[in-house]
């Protein structure tokens, strides 16, 4: 049950956005020009009307932890985007295939009630148990691993707790599917992570239709050009000495004729068979001003004195340009042109790609590509008809390399995981691995990684207030078998993975803060590993209520530990990191005695509040009202002191990455030139500066954590690099780069001539002024 603090927050849910959505929806449904774009966007004006609806009933509290009246927080909600839960669960809806079947073989209604109790019987726990032996089942959602896990229990001698957790799924059991759907494989458990799967790339290949422009070419090269060819040796052989053509009498030319005859007609079947190519019916062209003179010949219409002379000039044209037909140049010429009209389509090789992936499992991904994507050989050339050897193009070997199953490392070195939001997809695959390996059962242990897998595809509610979105460990069957995990040594694997993953995120992508999914996977570890390493979100502006949890001022705290002491970044934000620890002190003692509810850091927010007026000149301050931009002012303040989970992955985690912390400084600074290049006539820059002071702040951390002479060297390199982006991202940063500078040498950012780069403002931001020539 929410609080009254948290009940006058939810009422705050505004279902504008919902609204605005669901016009949005409708208005693609009625314009777009794809079919099936406007039956997507029909399919989510419906779910969009029934938020509204829902809202509008009371069956939706959107805001909570818990928005479907009568399910509780445990039950995976379908969510829309902005969090907006639509009030159906994810694991309900009409019986799936193996549903069906399932209830076909035991002989049981076709209704989830009947299966939920034939599951529970002897016959049913027996083919649950074969499941997780054989471990060839896939959780799509996390309630799909609920019955698995009471069979688990019953079979480990434990009825009381498989009793319970029965009792407490048994009022959905009409409504939620609570058994995996069977699988051909075993769930995978190797250190290998994949973005597409087979099918995926197999889809991709599919939507390949034929390049018309290819084929158009194709069609002139195979079919116009040798008729034209025909054509033109047939008028040829009219021609005086001087090789001027004639139209001949007919009754001394009837053969002539009779074959002039026969082109035409071969021409008006060409015409029929092949449409890609419509030069041949532009009447200026070469080929149809020959054509025509012979239609006018063979009816006795001509060709008038005009015509001819157009004739003459196109057979004298079209012999100058390439000889006469039969000839050395004209046939090297036409020789060379079938050669390219007779290489495969990239149409062609890609059906014969998609022949290659048939035969994989289509749920993985590809450990190895190289051998789907060798040129054709000779047994496919027999049964395809392309040539031997044929090269498949890059269009075609892209969504295969795609689907390349390997470490993250190695992903992101091919260039496959080119953002840490992408990275952040991958992570819940290797998460899940090391989570599970707490549990000494194997039978458990796979059930734990496909369960983690399903979980993380779990998408986060809007929630108003302090509250948290569901965590694993609250689902009922991961409860029950909670003590079930190893005490000793199940936390080194998840710390060791964790320092991985950590390093990975931050080396890949330094310019780039850790989105919110990434912070959550690792924060799963975190908790696994016990090291005391709290990680924070990015907080949503509008949604921000003006308070933190206590995790933001442990972070910050980590941070004082290892920036303390008069680092460049403590001194270029103006922090008094000892101020820091001393009020973590105090309110870890005043939280021993606080009474029960949401948990909160008065002082973080204060200080918080406190540097963001103190940054703004004037310009806002706590009675300025509410606002989102003000919002950012303060959310951003939270993030400088935390450094946003760079302190506690270093100092907690005990991260180091390969290349050095001033190679991911001046990366970061490359970061911030693109981005600040990107604002010249942008006519709303305000989020690409955003991005751009968030990448400079990780630049100044990473300064931080170099040596001395690293540092200077750097610092000497950033006007150098500047100067190189386009535009005017030089002068643009020289404030910032000159504030930077002045702290090094131990002055302050800020002094008018020099500039702290900060991301959020209440008014024009002086990175989009216009630099002074």
């Amino acid at each position: 049950m929410n609080s009254d603090a948290d009940q006058q927050h939810l009422a705050q849910a505004d279902p504008a956005y919902a609204a605005g959505e669901l016009a949005r929806a409708l208005r693609t449904a009625l314009t777009h020009a794809d079919p099936a774009t406007r039956r997507r966007a029909e399919d989510r004006g419906r779910s969009w009307r029934s938020v509204l609806a829902g809202m509008a009933e009371g069956v939706l509290t959107i805001g909570s932890r818990t928005p479907v009246a009568g399910l509780p927080a445990w039950v995976t909600p379908e969510v829309l985007r902005g969090g907006f839960a639509t009030g159906e669960p994810s694991a309900s809806g009409p019986l799936t295939e193996y549903e069906t079947e399932a209830a076909r073989r035991a002989g049981v209604p076709r209704e989830r009630q009947a299966l939920f109790t034939y599951w529970l019987s002897a016959d049913g726990l027996g083919r649950l148990y074969d499941l997780l032996d054989s471990g060839h089942y896939e959780v799509t959602v996390p309630e799909e691993a609920a019955l698995l896990t009471v069979a688990w229990l019953a079979r480990a001698g434990q009825p009381e707790a498989a009793a319970a957790l029965v009792a407490e799924l048994a009022p959905f059991a009409g409504r939620l599917r609570f058994t995996p759907r069977p699988a051909t494989r075993p769930v995978p458990e190797a250190d290998a992570v994949h973005r597409q799967t087979v099918a995926d790339a197999g889809r991709t290949l599919a939507r390949r239709r034929p390049s018309k422009a290819v084929e158009t070419q194709r069609e002139a090269l195979t079919v116009w050009q040798p008729f034209g060819d025909a054509l033109l040796a047939h008028w040829l052989e009219t021609a005086d000495d001087e090789g001027v053509v004639h139209v001949p009498e007919r009754a001394a030319h009837l053969d002539w004729y009779v074959r002039a005859g026969d082109l035409l007609w071969r021409y008006r079947e060409l015409a029929r068979r092949h449409t890609h190519c419509t030069k041949h019916l532009d009447h200026k062209q070469n080929l149809a001003i020959l054509r025509d003179g012979l239609d006018q010949a063979v009816t006795g219409r001509g060709p008038d004195p005009r015509q001819l002379g157009l004739l003459r000039h196109a057979v004298t044209s079209m012999v100058r340009r390439r000889g006469r037909p039969g000839s050395a140049p004209h046939t090297a010429l036409r020789r060379e042109q079938a050669a390219q009209a007779a290489l495969p389509s990239h149409h062609a090789l890609a059906q014969l790609v998609l022949r290659r992936l048939a035969g994989l499992e289509q749920s993985v991904g590809v450990a190895d590509p190289a051998p789907l994507l060798v040129p054709v050989t000779e047994a496919e050339a027999r049964e395809t008809g392309l040539p031997v050897g044929a090269v498949i193009p890059a269009g075609v070997r892209r969504p295969v390399e795609g689907a390349l199953s390997a470490a993250p490392e190695t992903l992101v070195e091919r260039g496959l995981v080119p953002s840490a939001e992408v990275l952040a997809e991958l992570v819940p695959q290797l998460v899940a691995v090391t989570a599970a390996e707490a549990y000494p059962d194997g039978a458990l242990r796979t059930l734990a990684v496909a369960h983690h897998r399903a979980f993380a595809g779990r998408r986060s509610l809007l929630l108003l207030g302090l509250q948290q979105q569901v965590r694993i460990e609250e689902l009922p069957w991961v409860r029950a078998v909670a003590g079930q995990r190893a005490e000793r040594g199940a936390g080194e694997p998840a710390a060791v993975a964790l320092r991985r993953l950590g390093e990975l995120a931050v080396q890949a992508f330094p310019g780039t803060i850790l989105p919110n999914p990434l912070v959550r996977e690792l924060a799963v570890l975190a908790r696994q590993a016990e090291l005391g390493a709290p990680l924070v979100e990015e907080l949503a502006n509008d949604l921000f209520a003006g308070a933190f949890g206590p995790k933001f001022l442990a972070a910050a705290r980590v941070a004082a530990e290892l920036l303390g002491g008069g680092s460049l970044y403590e001194r270029y934000y103006g922090i008094d990191y000892a101020a820091v620890r001393n009020l973590a002190i105090v309110e870890a003692a005043e939280a021993r005695t606080r009474p029960p509810g949401p948990r909160t850091s008065p002082g973080f927010g204060r200080l918080c509040v406190d540097r963001a007026e103190a940054f703004s000149a004037g310009s806002w301050s706590r009675s300025s009202g509410w606002s989102v931009a003000g919002n950012g002012k303060v959310i951003e303040q939270a993030q400088i002191l935390t450094t946003h989970n760079l302190a506690t992955l270093v100092h907690r985690v005990g991260i180091a990455p390969a290349p050095g912390w001033e190679d991911l400084a001046r990366r970061s600074f490359v970061t911030v030139c693109r981005l600040t290049a990107r604002v010249h006539g942008q006519a709303f820059p305000l989020a690409t500066i955003k991005d751009a002071a968030y990448a400079w702040r990780q630049m100044v951390f990473q300064l931080s954590l170099c040596t001395a002479r690293e540092r200077a060297r750097t610092l000497g390199w950033l006007s150098e690099e500047a100067a190189r982006h386009p535009g005017r991202a030089g002068a643009r940063l020289a404030p910032a780069v000159t504030g930077l500078r002045q702290v090094a040498e131990g002055g302050h950012a800020d002094d008018g001539v020099g500039r702290l780069l900060l991301a959020w403002t209440t008014n024009g931001h002086w990175l989009q002024e216009e630099p002074r020539p």
